[in-house]
């Protein structure tokens, strides 16, 4: 595969990159992509390695360290190594009220007969009590969970009912 973009790391650059490699707390994917860069680099300090002996070197496929290259031009150095987050926002089920009376509910006392609320109990009950028209119990869980420190006294089995 041809090369359209060009490595150029500076020294901060190659320094921060092993500096990363070094601690050896980064997730593989990331190290290897930055260990990709080391070896692209066609400044005057780097290797210049060609994409199939990087490909071939670090176990991947000569597209995937031609898209390490595209990130780099787009992206920069830090850019291309660390995971992107994705740019999707999700549209919350429950606003402030709503998940307030939910908490309220899962640290109330359990229904007779039961020990703990269930994540499915209290889904169902919040519909009955019309806070909302319908809500599954893994919305439930999720509210829950981002708000374990209110909650974690009362709560919750994961089982059906």
């Amino acid at each position: 595969m041809p090369k359209t973009h060009s490595v150029e790391l500076t020294e901060d650059h190659r320094q921060w990159i092993l500096e990363f490699i070094g601690r050896g707390e980064a997730p593989a994917r990331e190290q290897t992509r930055a260990r990709v860069l080391l070896k692209a680099d066609e400044g005057p300090a780097g290797p210049a390695w060609p994409d199939d002996r990087i490909a071939e070197a670090l176990e991947l496929s000569s597209g995937g360290v031609a898209g390490i290259r595209r990130r780099f031009s787009e992206r920069g150095v830090e850019g291309t190594v660390k995971r992107k987050m994705p740019d999707r926002e999700y549209e919350t089920k429950l606003d402030g009220e709503q998940e307030a009376k939910l908490i309220q509910l899962a640290c109330s006392e359990a229904p007779e007969g039961r020990s703990q609320w269930s994540l499915r109990l209290l889904a169902d009950r919040i519909v009955e009590l019309n806070v909302v028209e319908d809500l599954s119990h893994e919305t439930v869980r999720q509210t829950l969970r981002t708000d374990r420190s209110q909650t974690d006294s009362n709560l919750i089995g994961t089982g059906n009912g």
